[in-house]
């Protein structure tokens, strides 16, 4: 419990923080799923648009610091070789 005004307003900030960063991160993990069950239906073009506005949602956690800006570029990275190993695969 805050002992002092100051304190218990950055308690709130804290919390609502948390709950604006958890239900990012809930949003960034439930479209990595629908990504990958869309490459491996092999819907390539309604992947590869579903992908750009992943890659915004990723880049957006980044600048706000919810997630590491490396993380965002790791994921972003390893989410289009999949998706060009898929149609690749699929031509080969």
């Amino acid at each position: 419990m805050p002992n002092r005004k100051s304190a218990s307003k950055s308690l709130r900030k804290n919390v609502k923080r948390h709950e604006i960063n958890k239900a990012v991160l809930s949003e960034l993990k439930t479209r990595d799923k629908k990504y990958l069950t869309l490459v491996t239906d092999k819907k390539f073009d309604e992947a590869k648009s579903y992908l750009k506005d992943y890659m915004v949602k990723l880049d957006k956690a980044a600048s706000k610091n919810i997630i590491h800006r490396n993380k965002a570029s790791r994921k972003a990275s390893r989410l289009t070789k999949k998706l060009n190993g898929a149609i690749s695969a699929r031509t080969a």
